[in-house]
């Protein structure tokens, strides 16, 4: 199951381009919680403590346990999206979605796949089909990944959304028959067609008969 991480937060006052700089440089990342179980506020965390917790997550689906400064009590919330700075690195915003603990939740799971050498060495090669699940779930139950052992697939065999196992309390409404992995006959190449016999070649210092002359056109008659 994903981990439920304590997290603190500030209510954020600072606003504008210079002040959201400034934030940053401060070592802070500017922050929104929204969602039905929690008013929408603006907030910051520590930059390193939601790098760290991001950089050592098995998944995209990150609970957290909000502590904001001056509220009685903590926001359970999803983080729903994470802004990054490509050009110089590190992170630019987060948005956080706040959700109850009898809330069901929806997320996209990753589907990791073990056998794969063991299912390949019966001469196929496998197809990754479906790389990650929609589940619904309590938050508690979230889980970071869903294992699927494909090596007791045969050439020609596939294994489906049926056949996965899923955690106590989660579910999907994908259906049981879309495939997730498949382990396909290997590719035989073509055998490239034998080469025409050549024809032969013309005897030296012969060329191809010259095609006859048309018969010049008859000279009309001449006046009487």
């Amino acid at each position: 199951m994903a981990k439920i991480l304590d997290l603190q937060a500030k209510v954020r006052t600072a606003e504008g381009t210079s002040a959201v700089k400034r934030l940053r440089k401060a070592g802070s990342i500017p922050a929104v919680i929204y969602g039905k179980k929690h008013s929408n506020a603006k907030v910051e965390v520590n930059s390193k403590t939601f790098t760290a917790i991001i950089e050592h997550s098995a998944s995209d689906n990150i609970l957290v346990n909000l502590k904001i400064d001056g509220e009685a009590n903590d926001a359970l919330a999803l983080v729903q999206e994470v802004q990054h700075d490509y050009l110089r690195g590190g992170i630019l915003h987060v948005d956080f979605h706040a959700v109850a603990a009898d809330e069901d939740i929806h997320a996209s799971v990753p589907v990791v796949l073990s056998g794969i050498e063991a299912a390949e060495k019966k001469g196929g090669k496998l197809e990754f089909v479906l790389h990650s699940l929609e589940v619904h779930c309590l938050p508690k139950d979230l889980p970071e990944s869903i294992a699927l052992d494909v090596s007791y697939l045969n050439v020609g065999e596939a294994t489906h959304v049926s056949e996965l196992t899923l955690p106590e309390g989660v579910s999907t409404k994908l259906e049981g028959d879309v495939v997730v992995a498949i382990l396909k006959e290997p590719l035989v190449a073509e055998e490239a067609p034998a080469p025409a016999a050549d024809a032969k070649a013309p005897a030296k210092g012969k060329g191809a008969p010259a095609a006859k002359a048309a018969a010049p056109a008859a000279k009309p008659a001449g006046k009487k």
